[in-house]
């Protein structure tokens, strides 16, 4: 049995052009991440969101990316774009994720030496509706392009979760496989400079991920 049955989601984030999202869409990718934390390079104004928005197909998953944004910054997002999905990066807590009544995944900082564990990740965001274990340490943002060592993810999270931080179409493949993640979370590693996406690299990045969905399930 192939992995085909376990389709991992794909998920570009950190998008500036609708000819990106465009050819984004054309590949298949199941969600488009808009970035809106003050400190990144990626950034985009909610109205700059909400002209690219009409370039995303029917069907694919709209993500607004936020770090300790205030609670007006992210309404006003919300009015303006219309996310069907929110992610937060910073030290929000679970009342302030879940106060915008819309699901929410919780970006994980595993670049520090700090124990993750399930039950710790389940007592923190009991409403979130998914993770995104990235690279950044504890305090820091992603986008650095560097990945973290796949094995401390840890055992037993009963929810969703993505894997971010250093992937790329080189390590992709072996990435899905190590982790069998739900979904994968790529900025950096499908670009020519900061919000650039380059078009060979993006499709590379959806082939090698599903060359891996191919590959035969491990027991």
């Amino acid at each position: 049995m192939s992995r085909t049955l376990f389709r991992t989601r794909i998920k570009f984030c950190g998008m500036t052009r609708a000819g990106d999202i465009r050819l984004a869409s054309e590949l298949g990718v199941d969600a488009i991440g808009f970035i809106f934390a003050r400190s990144s390079a990626r950034r985009v104004a909610p109205s700059e969101a909400r002209a690219m928005r009409q370039a995303i197909a029917p069907m694919v998953d709209v993500v607004a990316l936020f770090q300790n944004n205030n609670r007006e910054e992210v309404r006003e997002v919300l009015r303006a774009v219309r996310p069907t999905l929110l992610q937060f990066h910073g030290e929000e807590d679970d009342t302030f994720c879940r106060s915008f009544n819309m699901p929410y995944l919780k970006a994980i900082a595993m670049g520090g030496d700090a124990e993750v564990t399930a039950r710790g990740l389940q007592q923190l965001y009991p409403h979130a509706a998914g993770f995104l274990f990235d690279s950044h340490v504890k305090g820091g943002s992603g986008g650095s392009g560097v990945a973290f060592d796949w094995s401390r993810i840890p055992p037993g999270v009963h929810r969703p979760y993505l894997l971010a931080g250093g992937i790329t179409p080189d390590n992709v493949h072996d990435a899905v496989l190590a982790t069998q993640p739900w979904g994968v979370d790529v900025s950096s590693g499908i670009e020519s400079a900061p919000g650039l996406k380059d078009g060979y690299r993006m499709r590379q990045f959806v082939e090698e991920v599903r060359r891996a969905d191919a590959q035969p399930a491990q027991d």
